[in-house]
């Protein structure tokens, strides 16, 4: 009996724990999941995709090549996130630059806070690397073109039944004179059905 009753909770324990193991399986990194209808890397990359393509094939830029002879540079400033949900807009931003420098129609000057980072590198060298091997400054390229955004959102709700609804607005403003050469919008909607998520 004190076997038997041993023996049933060791089974009991085996069963416990492998109803709380976690499972884990690797996936493509493209494929497209959408699990709770909210942004994901699906929504940044494609509308990072979409905005720059369409960016691109708009006149501002063989206006920019023709008038100076030269390819545009540009910068990626801030993307603000006005959504009702945490957005990791760093990520679109990154998304955004990659599409921009693999375009090979765009110069594309490092963020602010990267500048920051190379400058105190450039200065740590003046002082401490040996002259043929130093970078001075004053020789940094400067941008042409700035590209500043937001994302919102606006969530209709009944129920269990959700609309979720994203609006991503991007204009590029010409440094020189902040002249706006290009006004962006991409829309995405999602019905997302049985979510226990509150607006």
């Amino acid at each position: 009996m004190k076997i038997q009753t041993t023996r049933c909770l060791a089974l009991a324990v085996i069963f416990m724990l492998s109803a709380c193991s976690t499972s884990v399986e690797r996936i493509d990194a493209q494929e497209q999941i959408d699990l709770s209808g909210a942004w994901n890397d699906t929504d940044s990359q494609l509308v990072a995709r979409e905005m720059i393509d369409d960016s691109l094939s708009r006149p501002w830029i063989v206006r920019f090549v023709t008038q100076t002879g030269k390819d545009p540079a540009v910068i990626i400033g801030s993307v603000k996130n006005l959504s009702h949900e945490h957005i990791n807009t760093n990520t679109f931003v990154a998304n955004m630059e990659r599409e921009l420098i693999n375009s090979g129609q765009v110069q594309f000057v490092a963020s602010a806070d990267a500048r920051q980072e190379i400058r105190a590198e450039r200065d740590d060298q003046d002082v401490n690397a040996t002259s043929d091997t130093r970078n001075v400054g004053g020789q940094e390229y400067g941008a042409d073109f700035i590209m500043q955004g937001q994302i919102n959102t606006i969530i209709d709700m009944e129920g269990k039944t959700q609309v979720r609804y994203y609006q991503v607005n991007l204009e590029l403003i010409s440094i020189k004179d902040n002249r706006k050469v290009w006004v962006g919008e991409k829309r995405i909607k999602k019905l997302v059905r049985n979510s226990q998520l509150r607006g």
